[in-house]
């Protein structure tokens, strides 16, 4: 799988090149926006890891100018830590948000999850997390054995972020999927579902291990450690 990586950091693109060549990934890279874009276009690759403050255009820039013919999923990795720069990054296209210093199996965790929303990795029939396993095929849940009855929104949304395991999940997605539009106003439509699915399906739902709010952005199923 092929990876651009666009940052003006000499030292990190070096460290991220030997890395992830280590995990299977070719790398390629661009030191500035103009050559992030002209190198997207050149090289067509699999993912591209964006950073947000670069020379000649910056990271936003980078993303609207991508989305205006590519649909490749764009993973900010950025020392921007506000929820309005992460916001804005999501609004303009990218998929999803990783804050620098970073962790590398986080960052592999979310290349992987990209990589299954690409195609790049079969689907799964049916995903599992803590006593939880919830088969896609058969629209089924099943808690320590037991079924669990979900109400058809539940449904829809826990199988949005089923099928895209690890990765965000925006709220504009959810609301896009699930009432046919990105325009109704989530007046906590999802907030009150998020909390019924973690009474049904998380250990401790005030402090959900599974289903997690990512603050100002939206949503991530996480699965069980490998």
């Amino acid at each position: 799988m092929k990876l651009l990586v666009a940052d003006d950091d000499p030292q990190l693109v070096r460290a991220l090149r030997i890395t992830l060549a280590a995990h299977g990934y070719e790398v390629i890279a661009a030191g500035d926006g103009a050559a992030a874009i002209a190198m997207a276009a050149q090289a067509h690759p699999d993912i591209v890891l964006l950073d947000l403050g670069m020379p000649k255009l910056d990271g936003i820039a980078v993303i609207e100018a991508l989305r205006g013919w590519s649909d490749v999923p764009i993973l900010v990795v950025s020392g921007r830590t506000g929820s309005a720069d992460k916001v804005e990054a999501l609004d303009a296209g990218a998929d999803d948000y990783v804050t620098k210093p970073f962790q590398i199996d986080e960052l592999l965790a979310r290349l992987r999850a990209l990589a299954r929303r690409r195609g790049g990795a079969p689907a799964e029939s049916s995903v599992a997390f803590g006593e939880v396993e919830v088969d896609l095929a058969a629209k089924a849940v099943t808690r320590g054995g037991s079924r669990v009855h979900l109400t058809p929104t539940e449904w829809q949304i826990l199988e949005h972020l089923a099928r895209h395991p690890g990765a965000l999940v925006t709220r504009q997605e959810l609301l896009r999927e699930i009432w046919g539009t990105e325009q109704i106003t989530d007046t906590g439509y999802l907030r009150l579902y998020l909390s019924q699915l973690r009474k049904k399906l998380e250990r401790t739902p005030s402090a959900p291990e599974h289903l997690l709010t990512e603050q100002g952005m939206g949503y991530r199923l996480v699965l069980d450690p490998a």
